[in-house]
């Protein structure tokens, strides 16, 4: 074996390892379990880590490998984001309100990583039912971002990507609904892939807004993103969004070698909207994002000027609609049948007012009030109706643009991460830290984010490709070109060492 370290390797190298019985899978799921006992207190990544459960898994998979039966990730550690059930394991959604729900199935995604023969370390942090953009309003305390602790990963899937840059696993499920994989992707220095909506079952992801939620990977590299999205798609008769199309082996794709060695990017054509790199950027980002698209150029890609005229009112219509259907979704959530319940109650009505008052956070409340107004008699037309009309029209700005371009390149956030606290009493201006990542969610499109340089104060930016319906293949093969040309993907935090 080489140099390096086992928790800091990618997951071929891993592969490769346990094929080669170098390593066991047990052995291999202790090295992460036992940083994750070490590195733990400082970061609060997860909200339940399963030692004996992992160890089991792990035993099973070393069992697969021994007949000859692994598949790529067979005895790879991973972990879920807390939004995904898990059968017999706590699935909180980082809220009081199911802080003492155990998941009696399994989501659909996990049943399939469960079939590919992952070892699952446990689940992780994040926004209390994914409402938010930095892991601050969970239940069971904020994330700390690996590169500075004291400052946010990101949110949704904050806990996730704090997680993998942490080298605490090294690939991780999230779920983004207006940039919730991207952004703390972009936050912590890893790449985070969503995919075309409904290309990965819904079935066992509670719903925060299900017109625009969907599952997603986190890796160290494109690579290990393309092998764990590769095991989570496929057609599933439970969601009705699902859509039934071939899984495409996104790795083997990687693999096959360019007609270019020297300009691996000939022929990509990657669109630049005007509106993306108009003023609210910082300079730091700017600086970093005009570097990488540099880079796309010296490897072969040519760069183009496009339109997204209603880029602008993505976020309005956004948070109409998630709101508008987080209100809808949330009221199941009532004391009755599971989840949190009042300890005391006059009455039924009585009971609903209290286990929902006492078990959502701030945040969730504001966004259900929100919804429940946009949604109200009288305020339906002018506010949720606008909405989905302003939806169509940044859809087809994106058809429009992709009719000039393969792929659309820009900054993931405006800003770099910022400290705890900082944004807690304008939660308007965090809306506005989705800026660049909510219109992909509106229009369906897949996305992904990947490092491409830090700030002046050694924090991490993120680059955002966009790609039109169903190119995951394509943004998955630019940014593995990108990351074999460049090591800011490889860099780690000091904790991280």
């Amino acid at each position: 074996m080489s140099d390096t370290p086992l928790f800091d390797a990618s997951v071929s190298f891993l592969r490769r390892a346990l094929d080669a019985r170098k390593i066991s899978s047990v052995e291999l799921a202790s090295v992460f379990l036992d940083r994750i006992a070490t590195l733990e207190p400082k970061l609060n990544a997860f909200v339940t880590v399963d030692r004996e459960r992992a160890l089991a898994d792990a035993k099973a998979a070393d069992a697969r490998i021994a007949k000859g039966e692994a598949g790529p990730l067979t005895g790879i550690p991973l972990a879920h984001k807390d939004v995904f059930c898990t059968e017999g394991v706590l699935t909180s959604c980082g809220s009081k309100m199911l802080a003492n729900f155990v998941s009696p199935y399994d989501a659909h995604v996990v049943t399939l990583l469960k079939d590919a023969g992952v070892v699952c370390l446990g689940k992780t942090n994040m926004d209390e039912f994914a409402m938010g953009s930095s892991t601050e309003t969970s239940h069971f305390g904020s994330t700390h971002n690996p590169w500075k602790p004291g400052h946010v990963p990101g949110g949704s899937s904050g806990g996730s990507a704090a997680a993998v840059a942490a080298r605490l696993a090294p690939i991780a499920t999230g779920t983004d609904t207006g940039g919730s994989i991207r952004q703390p992707a972009s936050f912590c220095n890893v790449t985070g892939i969503k995919p075309t909506y409904g290309l990965v079952s819904r079935y066992g992801l509670i719903a925060y807004a299900s017109s625009l939620d969907q599952g997603g990977a986190f890796g160290g590299s494109a690579e290990d993103c393309a092998l764990l999205l590769g095991a989570m798609t496929g057609f599933d008769k439970r969601d009705s969004t699902s859509l039934d199309r071939a899984p495409e082996n996104y790795a083997a794709a990687l693999a096959a070698p360019p007609a270019d060695a020297a300009k691996p990017l000939a022929g990509l054509t990657v669109g630049l909207p005007r509106e993306f790199f108009a003023a609210g950027m910082s300079d730091d980002i700017r600086v970093a994002v005009d570097a990488a698209l540099a880079q796309y150029r010296a490897l072969g890609a040519t760069t183009r000027e496009v339109d997204l005229p209603n880029a602008k009112l993505a976020i309005p219509a956004y948070y109409v609609i998630a709101m508008a259907e987080a209100s809808s979704n949330l009221s199941r959530f009532d004391g009755v049948r599971y989840g949190h319940r009042a300890a005391h109650y006059d009455d039924l009505f009585d009971m609903y007012c209290k286990s929902r008052g006492e078990g959502f956070g701030d945040e969730v409340k504001r966004r259900i009030l929100v919804g429940t107004y946009v949604l109200s008699h009288g305020y339906y037309d002018a506010y949720y109706l606008q909405a989905q009309k302003l939806r169509r029209l940044i859809a087809e700005d994106f058809r429009r643009a992709f009719a000039e371009c393969d792929l659309i390149a820009g900054p993931t956030s405006p800003v770099t991460a910022w400290a705890l606290g900082a944004m807690s009493g304008d939660p308007v201006q965090m809306y506005l830290a989705d800026i660049y990542t909510t219109p992909v969610n509106l229009a369906g499109l897949p996305g992904l984010s990947h490092p491409c340089g830090f700030d002046r104060a050694g924090l991490p930016v993120g680059l955002q490709l966009i790609g039109n319906y169903f190119s995951e293949a394509k943004l998955l093969e630019a940014a593995h070109r990108f990351q074999q040309a460049t090591d800011w993907h490889l860099r780690r935090p000091a904790l991280a060492a």
